[in-house]
């Protein structure tokens, strides 16, 4: 059984992610208090529902408790947000995951439970910061506080070694659980591969541990 979604919220964020669904064949609910923005994504959702999401009766109408996955985006109105969110999880969906305007917003919606809260102004700007200070980080993407995963370039120095040589979890406290070789990809590469220049290393662990990896593992 296919999974299903539900959006509130179609602003920049939200409308992107609706798109993004049904580029992948998801099967996603759009609300939004504005009839023009549902009507705009209607043609990409399953369903489109104007209404207004602060009325918890309206919500519980919706008939959302056979919902996987709730993604709520409401822009600068943080009443707004809070207030679903906390109905979405008294409904009993598994995920709620919600867009937090600032650090006061994000610090609410994990109080009340929020199961995953987004920022997409700061990710991007970590991303951003992580690969413009070193010319070994492709890419940066935190799991949570503590927690990333990165790509990073292999240079000279552990050229032509094995992942046995280099022991890296052991050494650095992350782990190597790919490796891109042009157009190849390698999911839990074997101890015994060999690492060459040019590769890229998938790795996860403790933010403090992979950047010692990068800053003296590679």
């Amino acid at each position: 059984m296919k999974k299903q979604f539900v959006v509130f919220g179609l602003g920049r964020f939200g409308g992107c992610l609706v798109k993004e669904f049904a580029n992948l064949g998801v099967e996603v609910l759009a609300v939004d208090k504005d009839i023009d923005r549902v009507n705009e994504y209607s043609k990409y959702v399953t369903h489109s529902v104007q209404a207004n999401a602060l009325d918890e009766l309206t919500l519980k109408r919706l008939g959302l408790r056979n919902f996987d996955h709730a993604f709520v985006s409401f822009g600068e109105d943080i009443e707004a947000s809070i207030l679903t969110s906390l109905v979405l999880k008294e409904i009993g969906i598994p995920q709620v995951w919600a867009k937090a305007y600032n650090s006061y917003h994000d610090k609410v919606l994990q109080k009340i439970g929020v199961d995953r809260v987004i920022q997409p102004e700061r990710d991007m700007a970590n991303r951003i910061a992580h690969r413009i200070v070193s010319d070994k980080i492709i890419d940066y993407i935190e799991l949570s506080k503590e927690y990333s995963i990165a790509e990073i370039e292999v240079t000279d120095k552990i050229n032509n070694k094995t992942l046995l040589q280099l022991d890296i979890r052991a050494k650095y406290g992350c782990n190597i659980v790919g490796i891109q070789r042009g157009q190849d990809f390698m999911i839990s590469p074997a101890a015994e591969e060999n690492i060459q220049k040019g590769d890229i290393l998938i790795v996860i662990g403790q933010n403090q541990d992979i950047n010692r990896f990068e800053q003296h593992g590679v």
